[in-house]
């Protein structure tokens, strides 16, 4: 498995009202972070601030200009640090992943899928510490 290219697949997939966040994470943005809480309406997150519609792509997922000789497009998200633990956790597991035809996936991981799971949780470590 590799670790993540940043193409933003999957971002892009779960933004338009595929995320949630927990009434602690909603609690602690309207407190810390009210530059995120002002994107949730009655416990929905990724709202306009404007409208109250759903948004259809993360507010918070920005392109990053390729650098040469790579001409891949790479996206960044401006709140890594404050995201929900749907995003913290994703992916999760190897199906899931073979669903959203993850760039981290090589033919060995469905070959050896048991592998695949342990080299998904190594890489995911970092991300499912919490601070």
């Amino acid at each position: 498995m590799k670790e993540c290219n940043a193409c933003g697949k999957c971002c892009q997939k779960y933004s338009d009202g595929g995320l949630s966040a927990s009434k602690r994470e909603i609690e602690i943005w309207e407190i810390e972070q009210p530059h995120i809480f002002k994107y949730v309406r009655q416990g929905n997150i990724w709202m306009d601030p404007v409208s109250g519609q759903q948004i259809e792509v993360c507010p918070w997922l920005k392109k990053v200009p390729a650098k040469p000789p790579s001409t891949r497009v790479q996206y960044h998200c401006d709140i890594y640090e404050h995201r929900p633990d749907d995003c913290r956790f994703y992916p999760s597991t190897l199906s899931e992943m073979i669903l959203d035809e993850c760039e981290m996936i090589e033919p060995k991981d469905i070959k050896n899928p048991k592998q695949a799971h342990i080299s998904l949780a190594s890489i995911m470590e970092d991300s499912h510490r919490y601070f």
